[in-house]
């Protein structure tokens, strides 16, 4: 099962990477201004789905490194079961 987790892993930073390449393409398309209007909102919806869904990966990797990092009142580690999610 430790492989399905690192391969889960490896994806869903390949994903958050895709997702952040992509946004920037959808950035500089929007930036040239020279797009129909509604390619412009199509792009613009996209990014804003990009950026949504980037945005609460890193959240959750930031948790994750909370978690990690807890110490108690006298500075001693704090372990706790660590959730994990399937697919």
């Amino acid at each position: 099962m430790a492989t399905d987790t690192t391969t889960r892993s490896a994806t869903s930073a390949a994903s958050f990477e895709a997702s952040i390449t992509r946004l920037t393409e959808i950035v500089e398309q929007l930036e040239r201004g020279d797009l129909p209007l509604e390619e412009s909102l199509r792009l613009f919806e996209e990014g804003v789905k990009l950026s949504r869904t980037s945005q609460a990966r890193l959240d959750s990797a930031q948790k994750k490194v909370e978690e990690l990092l807890r110490v108690d009142a006298d500075g001693n580690a704090t372990t706790a079961p660590f959730p994990t999610t399937d697919g």
